[in-house]
C-alpha cells in the first residue's frame, strides 16, 4: 500500500513532466513548426518517455492546445491583477494615464521576461498558420485585452470602442512594443545596449507613451 508521502511524491512527478512537455512543446513548435516537431523529439526534450505525451495529453496535437492554455493562464495571471482589474477611467484623462500604464506593465512583461520569448515565437508560428491554439490563445488573452485598451482609448479620445478607427489605434499601440520583442536583436545592436532589461523597457515604454498622447491629442483635435 502506498503512503501519502509516496502518492505525494508520485503527483509531483506527473506534474513536472507535463510542465516539461509543455516547455517543450512550446520551444519545439516555435522554433520548428508543428508539423516538423515530432513527438519523439518533444519528449526527448523534456526528458521523458514518448508515452508520457499520450498518457497525459491525448496526443501531439491536444499538447499543442495546452501550450496555447498554458500561455492564456499566465499572461493572464499577470494581465487580470495588474491590468483587467483596474477600474474603468471616469473621464479623459484618466483614460490616458491608465493607457500609459497598461503600456508600461506589457512591456515589462513582454520586453523583459525571459519567458515571453518562447511564447512570441509560439504565437508567431501560429498567426502565420492558425490552429486552434491560436483561438484559445485569440479568446483568452488577444480579445479581451485589445477590447478593454479600446474601451480606455474610447474614453480618451471621446470615440465609439468599437470602431474600426479604434480597433487599429489600439493595435498599432500593441504593435510599436511587440516589434521590440520580435527585433529585440536589433534593437540591442542599434542601441548599443548589451541587455533588454528593467532600465532599457522603461526607456521604451516611455517612448511608446509619448507617441500614445500625441496620437489621443490629434484623435480628439479631430471629433
Amino acid at each position: 500500500m502506498k503512503s501519502d508521502s509516496d502518492a505525494s511524491g508520485a503527483s509531483r512527478s506527473a506534474e513536472s513532466t507535463r510542465a516539461a512537455l509543455i516547455e517543450a512543446g512550446l520551444k519545439l513548435f516555435g522554433e520548428k513548426g508543428y508539423a516538423a516537431t515530432s513527438t519523439r523529439e518533444i519528449a526527448a526534450k523534456a526528458k521523458a518517455n514518448i508515452g508520457s505525451i499520450a498518457y497525459h495529453f491525448g496526443g501531439k496535437e491536444a499538447l499543442r492546445d495546452a501550450c496555447a492554455e498554458h500561455i492564456v493562464k499566465t499572461v493572464r495571471g499577470f494581465a487580470e491583477p495588474t491590468i483587467m482589474a483596474a477600474p474603468l477611467p471616469a473621464d479623459a484623462s484618466a483614460a490616458e494615464e491608465q493607457l500609459c500604464a497598461a503600456i508600461q506593465r506589457i512591456s515589462g512583461f513582454l520586453l523583459a521576461s525571459p519567458e515571453t520569448a518562447g511564447f512570441v515565437r509560439f504565437i508567431l508560428r501560429e498567426l502565420q498558420y492558425p490552429t486552434t491554439a491560436l483561438d484559445i490563445i485569440y479568446h483568452g488573452v488577444f480579445e479581451p485585452v485589445h477590447k478593454l485598451l479600446c474601451r480606455f482609448w474610447a474614453t480618451a479620445t471621446g470615440e465609439d470602442a468599437e470602431s474600426e478607427d479604434v480597433k487599429i489605434a489600439v493595435f498599432t499601440m500593441i504593435g510599436q512594443l511587440v516589434y521590440f520583442r520580435i527585433g529585440r536583436e536589433a534593437v540591442m545592436r542599434r542601441l548599443n545596449w548589451a541587455e533588454l532589461g528593467q532600465d532599457e523597457t522603461r526607456t521604451i515604454s516611455q517612448a511608446v507613451a509619448v507617441n500614445i498622447k500625441a496620437a489621443i491629442a490629434a484623435r480628439r483635435s479631430m471629433s
